[in-house]
């Protein structure tokens, strides 16, 4: 098995009249950087996709064998009994974390605290990513509609339906695996490749009513072969050219993406990595690359 360089992740998608992710402290409204304008998708959201992705669609279902450690499991499998708790997860992998290891990919890619009888142990994950931010300013858009059902039995008067939207949203994740890490937690070459799956495959997978059109357009990474070494938050080198305004912006092809400023870090650095486009949307149209 070869072993895991320092890599950074620069991965982009877009939403269309949704809610990239809500925030529950205030009435999950699509949460927003007051200063900037910009909109805010938490590294857990992200996260979250990666794991629904891999359990639902590559078979990471199979307890003890090939396996999710962060999921909704059931009580005794009776979803009236409640969700299981950290240390009963523990449980099913006997206390031991080197079988949590071995089964669990998302322990692998994330780390986690894995609670077992009478301590934890606690991995740092190699992949990290920062907060995902939009290249834009957004508005938000608040939406009333009806219900289906009436809010008692006998009345004639429907619910109504509250709800916050972004009519678009363009969002960068930066991300880093940490080659240190990766081998205290046994980072596979074909995990990092799930991982890419996962964030491409996941993103659009995300079919639900406030996610409908999440849309990924570029998910490209830099593979560095000088241990420890990154450039770091590639995607302050990127910008939207556009001659519209942030908030008039509704579809990708409203404006062209700009990595100009990334080519020429890249290409000034001593030691180049290896560039790899995983996939590119050809709606997004890439200026100087």
């Amino acid at each position: 098995m070869s072993e895991i360089k320092r890599t950074e992740i620069l991965f982009l998608y877009d939403v269309q009249n949704g809610n990239p992710n809500g925030d529950p402290s205030d009435e999950n409204k699509p949460r927003i950087d007051e200063e900037t304008g910009q909109n805010i998708v938490t590294d857990v959201r992200l996260k979250r996709t990666v794991r629904d992705y891999l359990y639902n669609y590559e078979g990471y279902n199979q307890d003890g064998v090939k396996d999710i450690f962060v999921r909704q499991t059931f009580v005794e499998d009776d979803p009236e009994k409640g969700l299981n708790d950290g240390i009963s997860r523990g449980k099913a992998y006997d206390n031991n974390a080197d079988n949590v290891l071995e089964a669990c990919i998302d322990v692998r890619l994330f780390g986690g605290v894995i609670p077992l009888t009478g301590s934890s142990i606690t991995f740092t994950g190699p992949v990290q990513f920062k907060m995902g931010r939009s290249l834009h300013k957004v508005q938000m858009q608040y939406i009333k509609g009806t219900g289906a059902f009436a809010s008692k039995a006998g009345h004639k008067q429907q619910t109504f339906r509250e709800e916050y939207i972004l009519p678009y949203s363009f969002i960068a994740f930066y991300g880093i695996i940490n080659e240190n890490a990766a081998r205290h937690t046994r980072l596979s070459n074909e995990d990092v490749e799930m991982l890419k799956k996962g964030l491409w495959n996941g993103t659009k997978q995300l079919i639900t009513r406030s996610k409908m059109e999440h849309n990924p357009r570029l998910l490209l990474t830099l593979t560095h072969d000088s241990p420890n070494f990154f450039i770091g938050e590639l995607d302050k080198y990127i910008k939207l050219k556009t001659d519209m305004r942030d908030e008039e912006l509704r579809n990708v092809t409203d404006f062209s993406l700009d990595m100009g400023a990334l080519k020429a870090r890249i290409n000034g650095l001593k030691q180049e990595p290896k560039v790899e486009i995983y996939d590119h949307d050809p709606l997004l149209v890439l200026e100087e690359w």
